[in-house]
């Protein structure tokens, strides 16, 4: 071939290679624009969520964003390996609204957080609890003195080590906390660099499939491991309406759950990287149920709080009532 057909197929290659760069520029310019034209105007609402929950169920199935356009916002959400990790981007501006356990508002109150609670899912003690390997020597509670145990510091699971160590007796400063995200103490569980890991679903529920892990004992008679709904104080104040399109598609989300649990474990499975047969297991020895935060549940929290306080496991004494949704009539 001589150099003047080879420039005239170069130039034709090159033409080609032009047109579908610009083609591919186009659609993706096009997207961009489409996604942005949806949400232009509109306000972000940032919304933390765990791994699992009524929350990280409501994010999967997109309704939220619809309900809430009219009120002039679109939602923004970051998932968190825990509640402390959560509430620590509620407390630096981060997030508008999230969900964790019993503990972790306890310890961001201590920290100064401005926070409120917002709603409560009912007890669920079932939903954690503190387990040994198969074949561990550890058969009691009285047994886990000196004993290395895992947790995630600031979660449920900390209050639920703190009852059940009273429980036996045990001093708190007789056990070596090991503190550890899930992930992390999972690892140091499977190792044998723990004796015990204190834990919640649906990890709990992933480790005792996988790794044949006894239950020593769960939450019940022990603690309410009850999960939180909260927001900033200043987004609470200012959004009232928004926290109530909130609360509803909460609750419509949990009686949709309660009513289907195979098809809510087959939806989330691939969600959130477990199992079918974790995530049917985690639910169906969940409880169900929302309400509004009330003074009985904040006396509940008080009594976390003061346990802590005891303890020295935060730095001053706190009233979970300052921590209430303010309203006027």
């Amino acid at each position: 071939m001589n150099n003047k057909y080879k420039n005239i197929w170069w130039g034709i290659f090159i033409l080609l290679f032009s047109f579908l760069i610009s083609g591919c520029s186009s659609s993706a310019t096009g997207d961009k624009q489409a996604k942005a034209s949806n949400t232009k105007g509109l306000k972000v609402i940032n919304i933390g969520y765990q791994k699992f929950g009524t929350l990280n169920i409501l994010k999967a199935k997109g309704s939220l964003e619809k309900d809430l356009k009219p009120f002039g916002y679109t939602v923004k959400w970051t998932e968190f390996p825990g509640g402390p990790q959560l509430l620590e981007a509620l407390n630096v501006g981060s997030l508008d609204f999230g969900h964790t356990g019993e503990a972790p508002p306890i310890f961001a109150q201590a920290a100064g957080a401005p926070l409120v609670y917002y709603a409560n899912a009912t007890a669920n003690p079932k939903g954690e609890a503190i387990i040994v390997p198969e074949n561990s020597p550890i058969k009691s509670l009285k047994d886990l003195k000196g004993k290395k145990i895992a947790l995630n510091k600031g979660s449920n699971v900390h209050f639920l080590l703190v009852k059940a160590l009273e429980k036996a007796g045990i001093p708190y400063e007789d056990v070596k906390t090991v503190f550890l995200p899930p992930a992390d103490a999972r690892a140091a569980f499977e190792k044998g660099d723990v004796d015990a890991w204190v834990i919640w679903d649906p990890f709990f529920a992933d480790a005792e499939r996988a790794t044949h892990a006894r239950i020593l004992a769960d939450g019940t008679g022990l603690v309410n491991n009850r999960e939180f709904f909260l927001a900033t104080s200043k987004f609470a104040k200012e959004n009232p309406k928004v926290l109530n399109v909130i609360f509803k598609e909460l609750k419509k989300t949990d009686e949709w759950v309660k009513g289907n649990p195979k098809d809510a474990a087959k939806f989330l499975a691939p969600q959130i990287g477990m199992s079918v047969d974790t995530l049917e297991l985690t639910l169906n020895r969940r409880t169900f149920g929302l309400e509004m935060m009330n003074d009985k549940v904040a006396k509940d929290q008080q009594q976390i709080a003061d346990a802590f306080y005891k303890l020295k496991l935060i730095p001053q004494d706190i009233q979970v009532q300052d921590a209430l949704l303010k309203t006027t009539n």
